[in-house]
């Protein structure tokens, strides 16, 4: 018998969003590759950020995330391919961009010598726009003492503080590396919640990476999952997590050892004794009815999918023997 959870009683029949390079976009990438010897890390590589979107780019390790982001920043020669930022190309005319850019890397080069107010005043500095009164407000949401020296931080402090050099000379894109990277639970919340969130409603246009699939799910306005340096998704995260759904099958018989039909763009199947986890993009009700159709089945239940369920499903997907052409995938 199939069951649907109220909210899954109508099919979604709206298109996917995927977040093709255009003219409006903060960020414009085109055709990235980066090389490393004879290692291709990013691989044809291309995504828009509009203005005010926040971004995240999530993927398990090696896929590319950083490379992207020092790319981007100009940090890395690239292979091939275009960026823009803000209108300017990052390779000829970086000099025009700087100022206008945010950059917090996953490791903070910052002078452990110094008190936080001494190296406030030598970041602000090289920024002729830094907001001394925002600074101040950011100290104080922040609970940095700025008489204290850096070598003497905790690692969240020293993330708030790498923070706060990046935003208080407030730049129209804020470019964050892994930022809750090693954050115990409650500072990773305590850092969302009151200090990017508060970032974020400024209207800032933010692209951020993470391994922490929920953060990405809190704060992301779009999502783009990389895995060998190209994008299997490149969508806004309400139209990706409001389609996809995850086809539950409780088959009937121990013997069984796979479904005789899944629908053609299923992202990934998974077996576990009797029961069959089916992960599709976007769900129709035939899916389901087909399948109780074609398998002697106990119970099929349709339910909704949360951003790492989904995420795990198209890393397994793409390194199955037997995966499917996944939606978005790039050639």
């Amino acid at each position: 018998m199939l069951k649907l959870h109220p909210e899954e009683s109508v099919a979604s029949h709206e298109p996917e969003k995927s977040l093709v390079t255009g003219s409006d976009g903060v960020v414009e990438i085109n055709g990235l590759v980066k090389k490393f010897g004879r290692k291709t890390v990013v691989n044809n590589l291309s995504l828009s950020v509009p203005r005010g979107c926040v971004y995240g780019l999530i993927g398990p390790n090696g896929a590319g995330k950083s490379t992207t982001l020092k790319s981007l920043m100009r940090l890395l020669r690239t292979s091939g391919g275009s960026m823009k930022v803000l209108g300017h190309d990052v390779t000829t005319d970086f000099q025009a961009i700087k100022n206008r850019v945010g950059y917090v890397p996953e490791t903070h080069q910052i002078y452990r010598w110094m008190k936080i107010n001494r190296v406030i005043e030598f970041t602000r500095s090289f920024y002729p726009a830094w907001n001394d009164q925002f600074c101040d407000q950011m100290l104080q949401l922040m609970e940095l003492d700025p008489g204290k020296k850096v070598k003497h931080l905790s690692k969240g402090m020293l993330a708030k503080l790498a923070l706060l050099l990046a935003v208080c000379h407030e730049p129209e894109l804020l470019v964050l590396d892994e930022p809750l990277s090693g954050l115990d639970p409650i500072v990773r919340d305590e850092f969302i919640d009151g200090v990017l969130k508060t970032i974020c409603e400024q209207e800032t246009t933010v692209i951020f990476s993470s391994h922490t699939i929920g953060d990405v799910q809190r704060l992301a306005d779009s999502v783009g999952i990389l895995y060998g340096g190209q994008l299997l998704v490149n969508q806004s995260t309400e139209s990706l997590l409001g389609s996809a759904r995850q086809i539950k099958v409780v088959a009937s018989d121990d013997s069984v050892t796979e479904l005789n039909s899944v629908p053609d763009r299923t992202i990934h199947q998974q077996q576990n004794g009797r029961q069959f986890v089916v992960t599709v993009p976007t769900f129709e009700t035939s899916m389901s009815q087909a399948i109780e159709r074609q398998n002697s089945v106990e119970s099929i239940t349709v339910e909704r999918v949360n951003l790492e369920d989904l995420f795990k499903a198209y890393i397994r997907g793409v390194r199955s023997k037997n995966s499917v052409p996944l939606p978005g995938r790039q050639a």
